[in-house]
C-alpha cells in the first residue's frame, strides 16, 4: 500500500471533497483522484462515493480511514524517532482541547511550543471529551485535555486539577461585579439555563449533581460553544454554568457576574494519551508544556 495514496485518501475522506483536499495538499485534483482510484483498484474496494456534493466514505472507506489515520501517525512517529538520533526534537504532535479551554490555552501553548520545539509541528483541534477519547484510540490525536474523562483500556488518564463551575449571569451594570454569597444548586435548577447538549462533560456533570438532590436542570437553550453560550447569557436568554477561565477568556468579561454554587459543582480536568502508542520524546515534552501553561494561567 502506497503511503502517499493513503494520505491522499485520508485527506479526501476527512474533508469530504476532492477539491478541498487538492487545495489542502497542494496537489492537482486530477492527480489526486487518480491516486485514490489506484488505491481502490489495489484494494479491490470502492472507498468513496463521488457525487456533486463531494465524496463520502463507503463502509470499506470508513474502515480504512480509521486504520489510515493510525498508520500515518505511526509513520510520523518513526520520522520523529529518527530525527531524535541526530539530536533534534521533531515530528508532529496533535492535541485536542475542549472548547471552554481552547480559547485561553491555545495562544500561550503554541508560543511555548515554538520556543522549545522549533523543529516540531503542532496541530490543535477542538472537540467534546467523548469525541476526543475516540480520536485518541484511532490515532488522530496524540494528547487530549479532557473534562471528567471516562476510564478505558486504550486510554491513560493523568489528572490535572479540579475546576469549579460558577453560575454566570449578565451583569446589570456591565461592571462584572460578583454578588456576595453562594447560590444553592436546587435554586439553580429552577433557573433557565443556556447549556451544552449531551454528551458534553459539563452538561453531564450538572445533570448528575442535580439528580443527586432530586431535581433536574431547566434547560432554556442547548448550545454547543462557550462563546455562543456567553453571548446568549449577555442577551438575557438565561444563566450558564461555566468555569472562571471560560468567562475570563471571553471578549468582554465585565458583561458577566459569577456566583459560586453550593454544593460546589466541580469538573476534573485531565491529560489523556493512548496506552497503545507509547509517547515519543516530543510528545512527552509537549505534555510538560501543557502542564506548565495551565499552571501559569492559574497563577495570573
Amino acid at each position: 500500500m502506497d503511503l502517499k495514496q493513503l494520505e491522499y485518501f485520508v485527506r479526501v475522506a476527512e474533508l469530504g471533497s476532492f477539491t478541498r483536499a487538492s487545495m489542502a495538499l497542494g496537489v492537482a485534483q486530477p492527480a489526486l483522484s487518480r491516486q485514490v482510484r489506484l488505491l481502490e483498484v489495489e484494494l479491490r474496494q470502492t472507498l468513496l462515493i463521488r457525487n456533486g456534493r463531494g465524496a463520502t466514505p463507503t463502509e470499506a472507506g470508513r474502515l480504512l480511514l480509521a486504520h489510515g489515520r493510525g498508520i500515518l501517525h505511526q509513520v510520523e512517529r518513526a520520522r520523529e524517532e529518527l530525527g531524535r538520533v541526530r539530536g533534534a526534537l521533531a515530528g508532529r504532535v496533535a492535541i485536542g482541547l475542549p472548547p471552554s479551554l481552547a480559547r485561553v490555552l491555545t495562544v500561550p501553548l503554541t508560543r511555548a511550543f515554538r520556543q522549545q520545539l522549533p523543529e516540531a509541528s503542532l496541530s490543535i483541534s477542538e472537540g467534546l471529551s467523548v469525541t476526543m477519547q475516540e480520536w485518541l484510540t484511532t490515532g488522530r490525536l496524540d494528547i487530549a485535555v479532557l473534562y471528567n474523562a471516562q476510564t478505558a483500556a486504550e486510554i491513560e488518564i493523568h489528572p490535572l486539577r479540579d475546576e469549579e463551575l460558577l453560575l454566570v449571569e449578565p451583569s446589570p451594570q456591565g461592571l462584572g461585579e460578583e454578588p456576595k454569597g453562594a447560590i444553592g444548586l436546587r435554586e439553580v435548577a429552577t433557573m433557565p439555563l443556556v447549556i451544552p447538549s449531551r454528551p458534553n462533560a459539563i452538561r453531564m456533570q450538572v445533570e448528575t449533581e442535580m439528580a443527586n438532590i432530586g431535581c433536574r436542570p431547566t434547560v432554556a437553550l442547548e448550545i454547543d460553544g462557550v462563546s455562543a453560550i456567553l453571548d446568549l447569557v449577555a442577551d438575557g436568554a438565561g444563566a450558564a454554568l461555566l468555569s472562571r477561565n471560560a468567562v475570563a477568556s471571553s471578549v468582554r468579561p465585565s458583561a458577566y457576574r459569577m456566583r459560586p454554587v453550593t454544593p460546589a459543582l466541580k469538573t476534573r480536568l485531565c491529560l489523556a494519551t493512548s496506552s497503545q502508542r507509547p509517547a515519543t520524546l516530543t510528545q512527552q515534552t509537549t505534555l510538560a508544556l501543557i502542564r506548565q501553561t495551565l499552571d501559569a494561567l492559574d497563577a495570573r
